[in-house]
């Protein structure tokens, strides 16, 4: 049978710990963590506050303009009876008409099916969008100025 480990080390003041003054707990360094940094740690806190790495904001911060909501043909065309139904949407005749700008939506996008006729106002409209729609019969009106709204004409 094998001798334990602290048997061989008897007679070695440390058993393997360094020096007399090492393997003393957390108590011995102050605490672990952040320990320290409050109220019995007065002498601690302005260094604590100073150190980036432990309190403020951190990573990156995108500068790019916020795009806004935004919502897919296919949930309009799905959604539209429930809307006209709702006063988000008025009926003429066959076609659904929406202000997507008072539902606070930003910009049309091209996903799903389109089944119904439906007149859009919205800020800016993927090509993809804008085609779907006027396959149905309906028509988009676009009021902001977004290189993604409008197709390009190249001559």
């Amino acid at each position: 049978m094998r001798r334990k480990k602290n048997t061989r080390q008897r007679g070695g003041t440390t058993h393997g710990w360094g020096s007399m003054k090492k393997h003393r707990g957390a108590g011995h360094r102050g605490g672990r963590g952040h320990a320290g940094s409050g109220k019995r740690g007065d002498a601690k806190k302005p260094s604590y506050w100073k150190d980036k790495r432990r309190y403020g904001k951190h990573g990156f911060t995108s500068h790019a303009a916020e795009k806004g909501a935004a919502v897919n043909v296919g949930h309009l065309a799905s959604a539209a009876e429930r809307m006209a139904a709702e006063g988000l949407a008025t009926k003429k005749g066959d076609t659904f008409v929406l202000d997507l700008e008072k539902l606070g939506i930003q910009r049309l996008l091209g996903a799903g099916a389109v089944g119904v006729k439906m007149e859009l106002s919205v800020e800016s409209a993927s090509p993809r969008a804008l085609d779907k729609v006027a396959k149905a019969g309906g028509k988009v009106a676009v009021t902001g100025v977004s290189a993604q709204s409008e197709p390009s004409s190249e001559d």
